[in-house]
């Protein structure tokens, strides 16, 4: 039986739901107007789902909008970041595939809480 990990963050939180091999599936929650770090990774893509809220979300050049019940997929090695800009909690579900899912896979190209790489 899988032990449910939650990890707090400067802009909420995340909590692995389920993971295998070469996947892992977290909600993720970003309290009203913070953002994730601008971030890219080299061994895993992501798929998000919004399932509470509207999520201001870039990747790579790309600027747009999720709605509840939509989603948009991050591929491996494109910078990106998931915001919150709107006045209640976005809630969503990502879904990492890749060779390697460690939370070390992290490269930060800027971050609101000054924290750095890996």
């Amino acid at each position: 039986m899988q032990t449910t990990l939650t990890e707090k963050r400067p802009w909420g939180c995340w909590t692995v739901l389920e993971e295998g091999e070469g996947y892992k599936v977290k909600r993720i929650e970003v309290n009203p107007g913070h953002r994730l770090s601008l971030q890219r990774h080299a061994h895993r893509s992501e798929h998000w789902i919004v399932v509470a809220g509207v999520a201001k979300v870039l990747i790579g050049e790309r600027i747009l909008c999720v709605d509840t019940q939509e989603s948009t997929f991050v591929p491996a090695g494109i910078v990106h970041r998931i915001e919150n800009p709107g006045p209640d909690p976005l809630i969503i579900i990502e879904i990492q595939n890749g060779r390697y899912l460690g939370e070390d896979d992290i490269v930060r190209s800027q971050d609101d809480y000054g924290r750095s790489d890996g």
